[in-house]
């Protein structure tokens, strides 16, 4: 079938890939306006996020959360157990089981085509669709947007068990007696988590340390959660060897019917199931960008062409790629429309949430960061059980709030939270760090008692010398 150029295939903006990011960037460049956009998607409209990332891992990790808080408070009947069968429903719930019609008609409203096929750029404002009804070819006026997310990183060594990744573990259908999980990063450590809750005998196999980006504390809080929760954590250590026989499936959330054996510090190691979350990279090949000359790392150069969210090799969060794709779509709407745009601020943070217990919250730059870019670092630290509030979540509350503090600018460019509950603590910490609120002002900052917000007032005490 030949490609089809007819004035229905003409778009301002298209977007290659159908997740968080390019439904914003897309929403964005038109909202308000006549404008029109396509979105290209080759599976799910919705993405990686939608259906085997965020909203299913938080999905069962929530009432996980909840159980473990509910047995440290006293008043509630005990034992509090975990439905797994429930708990896979209501995963199944929020993925809408894994049905993207809800998405598509949430498009169609806001005024954005889908468009079913592979996407890649073949040309200046081109994009050469290949669908299972034929080839279709896509023109847009103003911009392309690739916005294509990662793909999972299996090292070589490992490809031939056919081993879990991320998305048979969100979307896990069957529950394997056992689980070796590589990898010691947010993906394994939330995995095991809730994989440990559904009665799985899970055994982490971390190369260097737990959550190794983040400061050495939050690594050795949560290295020591897990192992309460009954997951053998062994940091230090690489696999020497595995093996499997041929699999028996490869359908996605279920065990693929043969043990896998695996040689860990001259140990040997029997389980039912592998998983590999040793990390992803940006899904950028087969794009067709040479076609105009580009490098995926740098699309600026052409003028029309962005990338949003993973695909710009940036921080591979969610919130994240939404933040860029609000930044692009303006950009595309103002130009559209002959307009400026007032100035990002010039040190946007990142934030980032880890639900394990402790739950892990954090944004801007460690200690170790911020003296290696020269600052005049102070740092302050209390317990997070210093705090009320925080006491009255759960009676064995433990864990950390700490603030990174630029002493020459009087201003918080870095903060950490470990505790139950805290990823809830964090937008006020990004909030302080884009807006360089002075120290001084945030005294001035009136937290509610008994919360546990009322954190920062004890941080602001300790850095003034009070308490």
């Amino acid at each position: 079938m030949g490609a089809d150029t007819s004035s229905d295939n003409t778009f301002d903006v298209i977007v290659i890939g159908g997740g968080p990011a390019g439904e914003n960037a897309a929403q964005y460049a038109i909202a308000g306006s006549d404008r029109t956009a396509a979105i290209v998607e080759h599976e799910l409209l919705g993405g990686e996020c939608s259906y085997w990332a965020c909203m299913p891992s938080k999905a069962l990790l929530r009432p996980i959360e909840v159980a473990h808080a509910a047995r440290n408070l006293p008043g509630i009947v005990s034992p509090v157990a975990i439905d797994s069968a429930e708990l896979l429903r209501r995963r199944d719930s929020w993925t809408a089981h894994y049905s993207d019609a809800g998405q598509v008609r949430w498009a169609e409203k806001a005024g954005i085509s889908v468009v079913r096929g592979h996407g890649r750029v073949a040309g200046e404002r081109t994009v050469r669709v290949a669908g299972a009804d034929g080839d279709r070819t896509l023109i847009a006026r103003e911009a392309v947007v690739i916005a294509t997310g990662t793909t999972a990183m299996v090292p070589a060594s490992l490809s031939g068990l056919e081993p879990w990744t991320s998305r048979d573990v969100t979307a896990v259908k069957e529950i394997p007696e056992s689980l070796v999980v590589v990898g010691g990063g947010v993906v394994a450590c939330e995995a095991a988590t809730w994989m440990a809750e559904l009665s799985c005998a899970v055994t982490m196999v971390v190369r260097g340390k737990v959550l190794s980006n983040f400061d050495a504390e939050v690594g050795e809080l949560v290295t020591a959660g897990l192992r309460a929760a009954g997951v053998d954590v062994r940091t230090g250590v690489e696999l020497t060897g595995s093996r499997r026989d041929p699999v028996e499936t490869t359908e996605v959330g279920r065990p693929r019917g043969t043990p896998v054996t695996v040689e860990v510090g001259g140990e040997t190691i029997t389980a039912a199931e592998i998983l590999v979350a040793t990390g992803r990279r940006p899904a950028v090949s087969d794009l067709g960008l040479e076609t105009v000359g580009v490098d995926p790392q740098d699309l600026s150069a052409a003028g029309w062409l962005y990338a949003v969210g993973d695909a710009s090799f940036g921080p591979a969060l969610t919130h994240w790629g939404k933040y860029q794709a609000r930044l692009v779509g303006d950009q595309i709407a103002a130009r559209a429309e002959g307009r400026s745009l007032p100035p990002a601020p010039r040190n946007v943070p990142v934030p980032q949430v880890v639900f394990t217990d402790p739950e892990v919250a954090a944004v801007g730059l460690t200690a170790d960061a911020a003296r290696d870019r020269g600052i005049d670092t102070t740092v302050v630290e209390v317990e997070f059980s210093s705090v009320s509030g925080a006491m009255l979540l759960r009676d064995d509350a433990a864990g950390f709030a700490r603030l990174v503090i630029d002493g020459s600018r009087n201003t918080v460019v870095g903060a950490t939270f470990v505790g139950p509950e805290v990823g809830e603590l964090i937008h006020s910490a990004t909030v302080a760090i884009v807006g360089e609120v002075p120290i001084d002002v945030l005294w001035h900052a009136v937290p509610s008692y008994p919360t546990a917000a009322e954190v920062w007032l004890r941080l602001l005490e300790k850095l003034r010398g009070i308490g």
